[in-house]
């Protein structure tokens, strides 16, 4: 357990009063990424600028991590590594955490109505709000939903809850706070307010106008790599902490986060942070999510199958670095509306990054939810390119290992453990085909995923087809390696 008396000398700790802090904040998903980036940032506001923005963590999951959380008092530490360099820092701004568990869901809904609470931010991933990834609407064949719908007092969905606690404040009259979404959606401010007005007019439309016009829905945009921590990661934080810390996390040095400056009772001085304020997250997002999480998916199917494990050991293979450079460049990029920014520069950059070695980023992890991922991360990518009349070659083969990778043997004849929302679906039509382009059709066929257009397309299919039959016949390292040969002559 981290205890302050416990800790080397070289380890940074809060040197503000915690005293001080009050809880405005209240985020939903205590997983590493937010541990890393969110509440780093508040931390820093605190410790530099003192700020008395403190944080209330709610897990809709995985109580044991906030058991630990509460046994340690709030703190936590968190490990920047970049090569053989780490940097280790204790975050000091959590004044509480709380499973929501059936147990316990009236003590979060009372959190999120104490009257200081200005601000709800998410870190749930894609699956947690409900909603059909190709259209970004929710869903309300949903089990939690359905749930929701039955037991509005207690709720278990991301947008039940939400939904409960505004109703709350509302009969209490309260001032309403502002829910910011941290996952990697496009325009996911506009995606949290379509899932919660979605479920509000399903339950209480005097309820659903009064969200539409009192609540605020920022979105934003975040960039850090952050690894799922396993025995190595921990023994290596025990080893320079001087004590246990089951809720440690580590990641890379670089932090991005673009907010769009929409709040209706107040916000942290999150610019004092390195945060960037402003009118329209949009492109940013699209940037990140296409060259950044597109990239990313891509090295996570096609390295997986290649057997490498890590996404730095993919960058050890010329042909696949190679190939991620030219999708971010070639396919990617041309997609995009921001200005002001040298992508070149910005792809090479994220290829640098890849390359640390000391974050063990799994492709595996990388891997999952890929139902919830490719959407935004591919599809609309080709969707432009379809229009455009230009080449998609290489997303198509992303597309195409994701195809393989659900088929749930690798090119060993080992079994895959597919963890996705739509794992059942997926299992189903995969069993129902056999290898080769009935099994592309089988998949294409997931509406929520492809919606209507691209399983129509001709083209699009044919192409998909194409790859998926390469990776079959020549598996993953020579399909990449012939692909890009025939690029370069």
């Amino acid at each position: 357990m981290l205890t302050l008396s416990a800790l080397k000398n070289s380890v940074i700790t809060p040197d503000y009063d915690r005293n001080r802090l009050r809880t405005r904040m209240v985020h939903i998903g205590f997983g590493a990424f937010h541990r890393a980036h969110q509440a780093l940032c508040a931390d820093t506001l605190a410790r530099n600028h003192g700020s008395d923005w403190g944080y209330c963590e709610i897990n809709l999951h995985r109580g044991e991590l906030i058991h630990a959380l509460n046994a340690q008092h709030g703190l936590y530490s968190v490990a920047e590594m970049a090569g053989d360099c780490l940097s280790l820092r204790v975050v000091g701004v959590i004044k509480q955490g709380i499973h929501a568990a059936a147990a316990e869901i009236t003590t979060a809904l009372e959190a999120l109505c104490q009257p200081e609470v200005a601000i709800v931010s998410i870190t749930v991933t894609e699956k947690g709000y409900c909603h059909y990834p190709a259209s970004g609407q929710l869903n309300p064949d949903h089990p939690d939903i359905i749930h929701d719908l039955a037991n509005p007092h207690s709720p278990r969905s991301l947008p039940g809850i939400l939904l409960a606690a505004i109703g709350l404040r509302r009969q209490r009259g309260l001032a309403p706070f502002s829910i910011m979404s941290c996952d990697n959606m496009p325009e996911n401010g506009r995606v949290t307010r379509q899932v919660v007005c979605g479920l509000a007019r399903l339950q209480d439309q005097a309820l659903a106008e009064w969200i539409s016009s009192k609540v605020a829905f920022p979105s934003t945009m975040v960039d850090r790599i952050v690894p799922a921590m396993n025995a190595e990661s921990h023994q290596m934080v025990r080893q320079h902490l001087g004590c246990d810390d089951p809720v440690a996390v580590v990641c890379e040095p670089f932090f991005q986060w673009v907010i769009e400056d929409n709040f209706v009772s107040g916000r942290p001085c999150w610019e004092k942070a390195g945060a960037q304020l402003v009118a329209d997250v949009l492109p940013y997002e699209e940037m990140k999510l296409r060259m950044l999480n597109g990239s990313h998916s891509f090295l996570a199917y096609l390295g997986y199958l290649a057997g490498y494990e890590h996404i730095s050991d993919c960058m050890t293979d010329a042909s696949l670095r190679q190939a991620t450079r030219e999708l971010m460049l070639a396919e990617q990029a041309p997609t995009l509306k921001i200005k002001g920014v040298d992508l070149t520069a910005y792809a090479d950059a994220l290829l640098a990054r890849y390359q640390n070695h000391a974050l063990r980023h799994r492709t595996e992890q990388i891997a999952t939810d890929g139902t919830q991922k490719l959407p935004q991360r591919w599809l609309e990518s080709i969707r432009w390119h379809l229009r455009q009349g230009s080449d998609f070659t290489l997303l198509a083969l992303g597309v195409a290992g994701w195809m393989r990778y659900a088929g749930g043997i690798n090119e060993q004849g080992e079994k895959i453990a597919l963890r996705d929302p739509l794992a059942a679906e997926l299992a189903q039509r995969v069993a129902s085909t056999a290898q080769g382009p009935a099994r592309v059709t089988a998949l294409l066929g997931l509406q929520a995923v492809f919606a209507e257009d691209l399983p129509r397309n001709p083209l699009f299919v044919a192409r998909v087809t194409d790859c998926y039959q390469q990776l079959l016949t020549l598996g993953a390292r020579q399909t990449v390696q012939r692909l890009i040969q025939h690029r370069q002559r």
